[in-house]
């Protein structure tokens, strides 16, 4: 009973504060089509940067990958599953981003949790930027290490909380996003290198929204900053159209994580097709360069469109948040767009913090101008006119006053 007690009482909670999540059945793409939906809507919420995994000469590369290699590994990494496709993809990564050595792993979350589980001991110092992905924070919640979360890209504040630490002794890591998820900001990342060295701390950078987007070759935060951080988390769940990620760094921390990181070594490796299928991904990201001066070109249209919007965030990728506040609201712009056959999720707590729900809107390269005018008039029209209902309702509340 306790049980069945609890899982009630925790989703009756949830639908009290209007937080509980639904999960849609779609076709994916830059149009989502659903059998219970008259016309397809336009998805402004996938992390498909590039438009590839709905990309033709990609799925014919996988297509050859599951002719030459089967559908699966067969067993962990370090057992039977690797083969040559792993291991060019693990080459290809280190010479794009420029480390000795590449550990695949299935996911980003996991590629987080077996850096921080396997790195980090009692007694060590893990910094965190507050607005860390979940992943990495439940990971320094759940080690053995003291965790400590600084303000957003508050340089001043991670290096008070620093220097509190006396001993060189202690292991410190610092770990932050190169471009954070939900707000779509970058973190400073030269002077965060520069002040890990300062402290002898290990700076580890989770790119999973920058690679693929940011640099003139796609190689996201290293590219475009020139620093390579101790160790770097990219995920191919995003640009690169597929799943999996990587953690890159130096070789002997390399080996350290083959032969120590539970999630490596007892999960069964990724399927060698989408290794394969990888390695050409990279080909297209490096080589086709069209596709990050379309988000370039999109992204300035949608900020000359909104900029003047109140709700309207401004940034440098291909991440629009739009801020809400309440939940409530949130829902409200979400399920309007959705009538004019717009898909954009709204984000509310706890992935985001208390009146900060938002909906998150994300550009690709395969969305129109036409797309986002479509957007952006539905947006100016949803506030005009709930601008207009909130003026009436005021002055006839005056009126009966």
């Amino acid at each position: 009973m306790i049980f069945e007690q609890r899982v009630k009482q925790a989703l009756s909670r949830r639908q009290e504060q209007g937080l509980l999540r639904h999960t849609e059945i779609f076709r994916q793409g830059q149009l989502l089509t659903h059998s219970h939906l008259e016309q397809p809507l336009v998805n402004f919420s996938s992390n498909d940067y590039l438009g590839l995994a709905q990309d033709k000469e990609l799925i014919s590369v996988w297509q050859q990958g599951l002719s030459l290699y089967g559908c699966g590994s067969g067993a962990s990494p370090v057992v039977t599953g690797t083969t040559q496709a792993h291991a060019d993809l693990k080459a290809r990564l280190c010479e794009w981003l420029g480390y000795p050595s590449a550990i695949l792993l299935s996911s980003g979350f996991s590629a987080n949790q077996a850096l921080i589980f396997t790195l980090l001991k009692q007694g060590d110092l893990l910094l965190q930027d507050k607005l860390n992905h979940a992943s990495l924070i439940e990971a320094g919640l759940l080690s053995p290490t003291e965790m400590v979360r600084f303000k957003h890209n508050d340089l001043d504040d991670l290096h008070k909380k620093l220097t509190k630490v006396s001993t060189k002794q202690v292991a410190k890591l610092i770990i932050s996003e190169g471009v954070f998820s939900m707000d779509g900001d970058q973190a400073p990342v030269l002077q965060l290198m520069t002040l890990a060295q300062s402290q002898q701390a290990w700076l580890a950078l989770d790119d999973a929204h920058g690679l693929g987007v940011l640099g003139e070759f796609g190689g996201g935060t290293v590219e475009v900053t020139g620093i390579k951080p101790t160790l770097l988390v990219v995920t191919f769940g995003k640009a690169l159209g597929i799943s999996g990620a990587a953690i890159l760094c130096d070789q002997a921390t390399g080996e350290y994580l083959t032969q120590f990181a539970r999630h490596y070594v007892y999960s069964t490796a990724m399927p060698p097709a989408q290794a394969y299928a990888l390695n050409h991904s990279i080909n297209m990201v490096q080589q086709q360069k069209w596709r990050r001066e379309k988000l370039a070109e999109l992204s300035a249209y949608f900020q000359d469109k909104v900029g003047k919007m109140p709700h309207y965030r401004a940034t440098q990728t291909t991440i629009k948040p739009w801020i809400c506040g309440r939940s409530e609201d949130a829902l409200a712009l979400s399920d309007e767009l959705k009538q004019q056959d717009l898909w954009v999720g709204a984000i509310r707590p706890p992935t985001v913090t208390a009146n900060a729900a938002r909906l998150r809107i994300t550009l690709n390269a395969t969305h129109s101008k036409h797309d986002i005018e479509r957007l952006s008039q539905a947006l100016q029209r949803f506030y005009g006119e709930r601008g207009n209902s909130q003026l009436i309702a005021s002055q006839q509340e005056k009126a009966h006053g």
